[in-house]
């Protein structure tokens, strides 16, 4: 039997024993609430999650003279530019209003119990919850910042009166270190690192500050990941082809409806044969008694996925998808064995039973 959600909470109030790390909630079915726990069923939410690259370009102070005095081509403006590097595609369960519903346990039951999730789905009967990790992106850590190179100029440089002589004398810096180096390479350098520990610190102080000078004429490179996450609740019908998005190479991921960047459709063609029945009156009362006493759970449909940008193809997948499924019952005898209560583990993002356990 369907009930109102308000009835939900009132349940939830007189029942709470402990909260999981799962983030689940236990509710006992006890005499205060006649030995039923209400719980909804969830319908599905199609999550695109987007992995970007954001990519800064600074130019550098001196990328006039890359060219004449460290024959490198510079970054010749600065700007930021972003990449779409992947996509991936999951399934989430929504708490469907119109799917409450009501385990009801014997009054001498076995200490019977509902977890549900903090939206009121069903996780598991008689039975702590698995953990579920969502799938979800590894991002490669942020490079790191560019070192402030005036710091290793000399007094001459920074009194210098003109642009062209300052990167003049800066370039004459950078080959001294370049020198340097190659002189504690091949040993002949007049004062030598006394250890390996010295012999380390050395070169990576030559290393950052050879670095820092180049930057200035070939300009410096940042890059960051981030992850974006677009969520579509389907009907039952199929989708051919929705804007769910769009990507902009200068602003990154926008909304559907901003035209500065480039769509991302998204389609969705059910596979589950779709049957057409007409109840009596008789069956129809059958059925709806049969939804009042056990257990309703979700029988998802299958459903092939396509996401694509710029005439390619991001992801191309089968997905469950509840709207496309139908509903059963787990028959309320199943919970009536006193001794060794049946257990029920479902999977919460879809409402179906995952494994029976008796």
């Amino acid at each position: 039997m369907k009930l109102k959600i308000q009835y939900l909470i009132l349940t939830i109030l007189f029942c709470i024993s402990s909260v999981s790390a799962q983030q689940t909630v236990r509710m006992n079915a006890i005499k205060a609430n006649d030995y039923g726990v209400i719980y909804s069923l969830p319908k599905t939410s199609v999550v695109a999650t987007l992995k970007v690259k954001k990519t800064v370009y600074n130019r550098g102070e001196f990328y006039q003279y890359a060219q004449r005095y460290l024959s490198v081509e510079p970054i010749t403006e600065s700007r930021t530019e972003f990449t779409l590097e992947d996509a991936m595609v999951s399934n989430r369960g929504v708490a469907d209003k119109d799917n409450s519903f009501m385990v009801i346990f014997r009054s001498n039951s076995l200490a019977p119990y509902v977890m549900l999730t903090q939206d009121g789905l069903i996780s598991t009967i008689n039975a702590d919850p698995e953990l579920e990790k969502e799938p979800s992106f590894e991002l490669p850590e942020p490079s790191t910042a560019s070192v402030n190179p005036r710091r290793f100029l000399s007094e001459e440089t920074l009194m210098a009166g003109s642009t062209a002589k300052q990167a003049e004398l800066v370039s004459k810096q950078i080959f001294d270190l370049r020198r340097s180096r190659n002189d504690i390479l091949t040993g002949e350098a007049d004062n030598m690192p006394p250890d390996g520990e010295a012999y380390k610190v050395v070169m990576e102080q030559i290393n950052d500050q050879e670095k820092a000078l180049t930057e200035m004429f070939s300009g410096s490179t940042q890059t960051e990941y981030f992850t974006k996450e677009i969520v579509i609740i389907p009907t039952e019908r199929d989708i051919d082809k929705m804007v769910i998005g769009r990507f902009s190479e200068k602003l990154g991921p926008v909304d559907a409806d901003n035209l500065a960047g480039s769509p991302i459709y998204l389609s969705l063609k059910s596979k589950t044969p779709q049957v057409e029945t007409v109840l009596s009156d008789r069956d129809r009362e059958r059925l709806e008694k049969k939804l009042s006493e056990g257990v309703v759970y979700n029988v998802p449909g299958k459903a092939q996925l396509t996401l694509e940008f710029k005439n390619r193809t991001l992801k191309n997948q089968e997905m469950d998808i509840v709207q496309f499924g139908t509903q059963d019952v787990l028959t309320k005898r199943m919970f009536d064995n006193m001794k060794k209560p049946i257990k029920v583990i479902f999977y919460p993002n879809l409402g179906a039973v995952k494994q029976i356990i008796q």
